[in-house]
């Protein structure tokens, strides 16, 4: 496997990504589709069962500060595959249950495709320097700047960090570690 497609962020200047769809856009060389839908598999098949993961048997009160300690570090290690799916969830439930966000990502979008055009009938210059792809991503997010605000982004932003801080943070609490699990714990006393 060549070096520079294992880096999805390295890019020559003034280098041109694939004929693909993807790859007219701009995108560093080794960005596509098939990126992300390796990342997804990855996660996908790293996944604990839901059915053990909700299983309601497995849930208590920790008994010191030193055990929920030790259950947020392994729940974390050892579910942070379905804690991903419930943060991407939660961030799908914010976009969708919200018309004006999903105006404003329109906007951003459609903002970053006009100038993206633009580009490719002739080099967009600004200010005398050649505008990169990272600066239209940039010069996008200006002009949608306004909408996102009216939108309440911000608040959408955090309101799916509570949920997910508050959901993940309770599960990894409160979920009792496998049996294999507290024998790799136990501390010997010095």
């Amino acid at each position: 496997m060549d070096p520079k497609t294992a880096d999805p962020f390295s890019m020559e200047a003034g280098e041109q990504t694939g004929g693909s769809l993807t790859g007219r856009l701009w995108l560093p060389r080794g960005i596509s589709g098939s990126v992300a839908k390796e990342w997804f598999e990855r996660r996908r098949l790293a996944m604990r069962p839901w059915s053990a993961f909700v299983d309601q048997r497995k849930f208590s009160k920790p008994r010191n500060f030193g055990e929920l300690c030790q259950r947020v570090v392994r729940n974390l290690d050892t579910y942070h595959s379905n804690y991903t799916f419930i943060f991407l969830g939660l961030i799908l439930y914010c976009i969708i249950s919200s018309p004006m966000l999903l105006i404003a990502l329109a906007v951003f979008v459609g903002a970053f495709y006009i100038i993206h055009l633009k580009s490719l009938e002739s080099k967009l210059v600004v200010f005398g320097r050649e505008v990169t792809g990272a600066h239209q991503l940039g010069l996008a997010g200006g002009i949608s700047f306004p909408v996102f605000w009216l939108a309440g982004a911000g608040t959408a932003v955090f309101w799916v960090l509570g949920a997910t801080l508050a959901v993940i943070g309770s599960h990894a609490a409160f979920r009792e570690l496998d049996g294999s699990d507290i024998e790799e714990l136990v501390m010997e006393p010095v």
